[in-house]
């Protein structure tokens, strides 16, 4: 159990706009990741070291992204004014999770520009609904040199997360400790003065370290 990816809604400068803004910011341009074509939704990617990654997502006009929970909570997110969606776990066996959580995993896929298609199955996107603070947990299906970390140029590393929430709460999620699946993520535990969730990043930049 690994972090895998950070989820960033765009905001009212749109999906081009939102990466460009956050790519000045961390010094690296975001990549064109394609379409979500079961969530209705679009995504930029920014590869990080250590096969990790951020994308910034927004929703297509497409009836998918207001029947799939992950089309939902981006376009509630994004109609707040944008901003971090959540975290998001990978594992090597999906269906322990599963079993924990008493139902299935949901099929995932994207199509990038160059035709390649990645996919994936994950599970948790409800539970991130209800409670922003709760990560949702995916297994990669597609080959890892795939995996949209797999072009960092190694520059960008994410160094802390700092989520506001019950750090109890997101164990008993887990499963798990806290610790074992971050590995080089510090995590930065805030008490929530609302809504919780991932509050800030703390990424590490040839110019040094940049929160966002």
């Amino acid at each position: 159990m690994r972090l895998d990816h950070l989820s960033y809604a765009a905001g009212p400068d749109g999906l081009q706009g939102t990466a460009a803004r956050l790519g000045a910011l961390l010094g690296e341009p975001f990549l064109d990741g394609g379409v979500h074509p079961r969530f209705g939704t679009v995504n930029m990617v920014l590869p990080l070291a250590e096969r990790m990654y951020v994308e910034v997502v927004a929703v297509l006009d497409h009836p998918a992204s207001d029947k799939a929970p992950f089309g939902q909570a981006v376009r509630a997110r994004s109609g707040l004014g944008g901003g971090w969606l959540g975290w998001v776990v990978e594992v090597d066996d999906i269906a322990p999770v599963e079993a924990r959580l008493g139902r299935d995993s949901v099929p995932g896929n994207r199509h990038r520009p160059d035709g390649v298609e990645l996919r994936w199955r994950q599970i948790g996107v409800k539970g991130l609904q209800s409670d922003p603070q709760l990560p949702f947990f995916i297994q990669w299906e597609s080959p890892t040199v795939l995996h949209p970390g797999a072009e960092s140029s190694g520059r960008l590393r994410l160094r802390a997360l700092e989520i506001a929430g019950d750090p109890g709460r997101v164990r008993d999620w887990l499963g798990t400790s806290l610790d074992e699946p971050l590995e080089e993520v510090h995590v930065d535990w805030v008490a929530p003065h609302g809504t919780p969730g991932v509050v800030a990043a703390q990424f590490e930049t040839p110019e040094g370290l940049v929160r966002v």
